[in-house]
């Protein structure tokens, strides 16, 4: 039976152990019951670069995308490593959560793709975390879909604007918008690897199926390189019967795939959005920071 046919089957309790409520599962077993693989301690680098460039993609809203951009960035920094987060969303998420007022920024990533005279230098901002840097967006990132339709070579606007970057950073974190359209197709068709943030809820596991189509597309058509990378498990309550049970089926159909960090609910997360900070200096000994401290070392050894 294929992973997606397995995955559609209907949802039977995991008999494995369950995790604490912190989501750190004790004696090295996940939450699935899986045993934790090794990931050592990343080692220090003696130069940076070339960046790679990871896809944090998802076509269905509120999965945890920009919470996982904002705390893996901040997380991996903690390992010595440059990062640059791109916000590749209208909404403008990603630069809220860092404290950065979109709506009032004239230069943004949508002059960089549209190639509106404007260099990388005078819209790359600093963020409050020393070693990671941000391309911010607002609203006006939403005529870029409509304008680059007509464009030679659209899918790769963003590739040709993050090019001069992947020098200067270790990994470049692309937070994507819910959908699966022009501006998700670029940051596809110009990533290293796609990040699948997945919620623990059985319609966000379905939805993956048309996700998984899209990156196939990319991959035959315009990214031959393109890799899945990992898929992150989020929103996770080990109370509820419902999150355990898609817990245990999204290991079953993607076993290694998936993520040991499993990214658990927490009231700390709403208040680092609030705080404008990544929950590794906002809360730096909760279990939600520890958790994406985990996926850092998972993402650099993969």
């Amino acid at each position: 039976m294929s992973t997606w046919a397995s995955a559609q089957q209907p949802l039977v309790a995991p008999t494995a152990p369950i995790s604490s409520d912190d989501g750190a599962p004790g004696d090295g077993i996940e939450p699935t019951g899986r045993r934790r693989r090794t990931v050592p301690q990343p080692p220090p680098l003696d130069r940076h670069g070339p960046a790679r460039v990871l896809a944090i993609c998802n076509q269905k809203g509120g999965v945890g995308k920009t919470t996982s951009t904002i705390n893996l960035g901040a997380a991996l920094t903690e390992y010595g490593r440059r990062v640059l987060l791109v916000d590749f969303d209208p909404q403008g998420a990603l630069s809220v959560g860092l404290g950065v007022a979109s709506h009032h920024l004239d230069r943004t990533i949508y002059n960089l793709i549209m190639g509106q005279g404007v260099s990388v230098d005078e819209v790359v901002r600093p963020t409050s975390v020393p070693g990671m840097d941000l391309l911010p967006s607002n609203i006006d990132l939403s005529a870029a879909e409509v304008q680059l339709v007509t464009e030679v070579g659209r899918e790769q606007a963003l590739g040709r604007t993050l090019r001069p970057l992947l020098p200067h950073y270790d990994f470049i974190l692309v937070d994507c918008q819910p959908s699966l359209g022009l501006l998700t197709i670029n940051a596809l068709a110009c990533a290293d690897g796609v990040l699948i943030p997945l919620e623990c809820e059985f319609f966000s596991l379905r939805g993956v199926a048309l996700l998984m189509d899209t990156i196939d597309k990319v991959r035959e058509r315009l990214n031959p390189d393109l890799t899945i990378t990992g898929i992150l498990a989020t929103m996770y309550d080990p109370r509820t019967l419902h999150a355990r049970e898609v817990m245990a089926r999204v290991v079953e159909a993607f076993g290694d795939t998936v993520f040991d960090a499993v990214i658990s609910r927490t009231v700390r997360f709403p208040e680092t959005t609030v705080a404008g900070e990544p929950i590794t200096r906002w809360a730096p000994k909760s279990a939600g920071a520890n958790a994406y401290r985990t996926l850092a070392r998972e993402v650099i050894a993969r």
